[in-house]
């Protein structure tokens, strides 16, 4: 059945790729990002060129996630269009490289707003249409920086990755009854396909910067970057991102999995999320709250 899906920061990397698959799948999808009219609107172009080529409803609309006005007209403009949103897919993310030091407070700030701070304006537009609908579909595009091996350099973002992840398990739990389902997506270090090191956020204090490079810790980004390259295979591709991201909107109601890891380098992530998941599951049983495990169709708990 065709679903209606919204997903941020769809302008390029693993957003752009998840937008193109679920349009294949039939689905009428809108890819959500801001300054259409400037900044990206060659993607834009090439978004509509795109859905042209392939007979697909692939849709670009002007979303950026670090304004609730603009939010709240993106969303409002699809439930007036379709009357409902199926799946919503958190995905826009900005990362940063440098010694955490050298980053200020606000710069540190501005990361968790992009990372973080925006997943939230984007559930208060659109988790009360699907609670109103009793269904619906979160998916949460996290890192296996959350809790995986954690290189140096990179503590702004995963950080705020780490944020992000431990936010939508909260989150969770708390719809579960409103018969809406979460999907937290994991994907590994992925040094090729995106421009996420390329377009990384550097530190603003170039003092310190420049400290840290002369200092002990010298070559130790480039060590860094060189040694997660290797990591990954060969045929290491993002578009395995979006592809699990459109298998997971394929499968039945009810029966997603919890988390979906696509992590070629093997970090670690996913054996310390196995366990941790396992942990939260076992107390919300001790305190009488097993049921939130799991969606209830609807919103009737126990239906399932």
């Amino acid at each position: 059945m065709s679903k209606v899906i919204l997903i941020t920061g769809a302008s390029s990397g693993f957003g752009a790729l998840a937008v193109r698959a679920l349009a294949l799948n039939g689905h009428t999808v809108y890819a959500g990002m801001r300054d259409t009219t400037t900044r990206n609107a060659r993607a834009v172009v090439e978004a509509a060129a795109w859905a042209e080529d392939h007979r697909s409803d692939l849709r670009t609309i002007e979303m950026d996630v670090q304004s609730q006005a603009s939010v709240d007209r993106a969303v409002s403009t699809v439930v007036a269009i379709h009357g409902r949103v199926d799946v919503l897919v958190h995905n826009a993310g900005h990362m940063s490289l440098g010694p955490a030091e050298a980053f200020t407070p606000e710069q540190f700030a501005e990361l968790y707003d992009i990372n973080v701070i925006s997943t939230q304006r984007v559930n208060r537009a659109v988790l009360p249409q699907m609670r109103r609908q009793r269904r619906g579909l979160v998916i949460w595009v996290s890192s296996s920086s959350a809790r995986g091996g954690t290189p140096p350099y990179l503590a702004p973002y995963f950080a705020a990755k780490a944020a992000m992840d431990s936010l939508a398990v909260s989150y969770a739990g708390e719809l579960a009854r409103w018969g809406i389902e979460t999907n937290i997506l994991v994907p590994g270090a992925f040094t090729k396909g995106t421009n996420h090191f390329a377009h990384a956020g550097r530190p603003a204090d170039l003092a310190t910067v420049l400290a840290y490079e002369q200092g002990p810790d010298k070559g130790m980004a480039e060590v860094a970057e060189a040694g997660l390259a290797k990591l990954e295979p060969p045929d290491a591709d993002a578009r395995l991102v979006a592809d699990a991201l459109a298998r997971v909107v394929e499968m039945p109601y009810g029966q997603r999995p919890f988390r979906t890891h696509v992590d070629p380098a093997s970090d670690g992530c996913e054996v310390v999320n196995g366990v941790a998941d396992r942990v939260r599951a076992e107390l919300l049983r001790r305190i009488g709250l097993e049921d939130i495990l799991r969606p209830h169709p609807y919103g009737q708990p126990g239906a399932l």
